[in-house]
């Protein structure tokens, strides 16, 4: 008999993706976190910078009476402004830090106390591990001074060959990041991505297993590898359902059964309970309240098909 997900997880959105026009921390972003936020199927959301005062002001307000679990997904700020944690250069990677402390600092106003962002670019085999090298670095300093101000860091791992190109990145090789940097620092862990799972030529089950000492959020969402020319090709996260798309119900149903096997959905009475964000973006044309009314649907079939 199947059960509901109340007291198993929180299902949440990635706001900035769902409505793109505010990506840059501008347009219309107090009426779509409001939009969100008075949603109760999303128990979760996730927003990113705001640039204006005023409406961040807002925002702080509409999120403390929410009753939703918060993150900041710095990745945009780092993606938009072509910033890299592991860069070889010193002045650079300093550029990527100081821009995290400013993000975790808007995160802290905002009453938000996780901030993600990916990783730097994979240079290659020869400058694989001096990458990693800085990477923990440059976390590490983050992570230090999160703690401070009582931030959980989260890195997400993205696609290395196909369009991110991120040193974080394969399963294996994220896992020894996490190690690298919780021998120091318990604020800190890692995100995986179903929308992400065939970019990185993973299975997930597998990708999971390996990450799950460190695993403290889920994203899912769609991907197309297919058709090249196609302006939803690599990691532009579509709809469900699209056409030559790689996840539909059944790929959900089976990444939540994987997530159930790996111990990060499981029945909690206590404690906060584990996220799973829907991260998708409407593509040119497609109105953004279908799309998330999309994503409802798609979680209620697929979580139907599970056996609880």
């Amino acid at each position: 008999m199947n059960r509901g997900w109340d007291g198993i997880c929180k299902v949440g959105i990635v706001q900035f993706m769902m409505f793109p026009e505010v990506m840059r921390g501008e347009g219309p972003v107090v009426e779509t976190i409001t939009k969100i936020a008075a949603d109760d199927f999303f128990g979760a959301m996730e927003i990113t910078h705001v640039a204006d005062p005023e409406a961040r002001r807002q925002v702080a307000g509409i999120l403390a009476c929410s009753h939703m679990t918060l993150g900041f997904g710095a990745q945009p700020m780092l993606l938009m402004n072509k910033l890299d944690l592991n860069h070889p250069e010193e002045a650079e990677r300093h550029k990527a830090v100081d821009l995290l402390k400013l993000a975790i600092d808007e995160a802290v106003e905002l009453g938000i106390g996780r901030v993600a962002f990916l990783s730097g670019k994979d240079p290659g085999e020869a400058q694989r591990e001096r990458a990693l090298d800085l990477l923990v670095d440059s976390t590490m300093e983050l992570c230090d001074y999160g703690k401070g101000k009582g931030v959980f860091l989260i890195c997400e791992t993205f696609d290395y060959d196909i369009e991110k190109r991120a040193l974080i990145g394969p399963a294996r090789l994220a896992a020894r990041y996490a190690e690298r940097v919780k021998a120091k620092y318990d604020n800190f862990g890692l995100m995986y991505d179903l929308s992400h799972v065939p970019q990185l030529h993973e299975d997930a089950l597998e990708g999971l297993s390996i990450l799950q000492p460190h695993l403290v959020h889920v994203h899912v969402g769609n991907c197309q590898l297919r058709n090249r020319d196609h302006p939803s090709y690599g990691d532009q996260h579509p709809r469900f359902g699209l056409p030559d798309g790689e996840n539909d119900v059944p790929e959900l149903a089976a990444f939540l059964r994987a997530l159930f096997q790996v111990g990060y959905l499981q029945e909690r009475p206590k404690g906060d309970l584990p996220v799973v964000a829907f991260e998708v973006k409407p593509m040119k044309g497609e109105l953004s309240e279908v799309v998330l009314a999309n994503t409802k649907r798609v979680w209620r079939e697929a979580w139907g098909r599970l056996e609880l």
